[in-house]
């Protein structure tokens, strides 16, 4: 149970990573479509600072995506466990698009500025990919046995 625990904790903090770096590159790629500098100066202080501000919204709202998404692929798993990295890898990134497009469509809130974009919100996906395969192989070890006479 640790080793799972650690796993999604590991997996979040990926995803979250990626997914708030991703969101802000793409914001300032735009800023600098318009003709603006956008020094390599001005892009790190951009990213530290949207990391720790969408800590409080951002991060809570993957949290519940994925500990949706990654037990549903461990029951996909136990059906066809020769897939198990495509299971997670696509759990993550549904997770992390069914985030974003259920509150645009029920909320009519676009969380991160990003993902009005479709490669924006590609990106985001990716970085949910990426969560799942962290926690694939984080927890991809081998099984505990049996102790002998069971």
């Amino acid at each position: 149970m640790l080793r799972v625990t650690v796993a999604f904790v590991a997996a979040l903090a990926l995803s979250y990573l990626l997914g708030s770096v991703l969101a802000t590159q793409f914001i300032l790629h735009e800023v600098a479509g318009l003709g603006l500098p956008v020094p390599w100066a001005v892009r790190l202080e951009t990213t530290l600072f949207d990391l720790a501000g969408l800590a409080r919204s951002y991060l809570p709202l993957l949290a519940v995506a994925l500990v949706v998404a990654l037990p549903v692929a461990a029951g996909l798993v136990r059906l066809v466990p020769g897939a198990r990295l495509a299971w997670y890898l696509a759990a993550g990134c549904a997770a992390v698009l069914a985030l974003h497009l259920i509150m645009a469509a029920v909320l009519g809130v676009t969380g991160i500025a990003a993902t009005r974009s479709l490669p924006g919100l590609l990106a985001q996906g990716a970085a949910g990919a990426a969560g799942g395969a962290l926690f694939h192989a984080l927890t991809a070890g081998r099984r505990p046995r049996a102790p002998h006479g069971a």
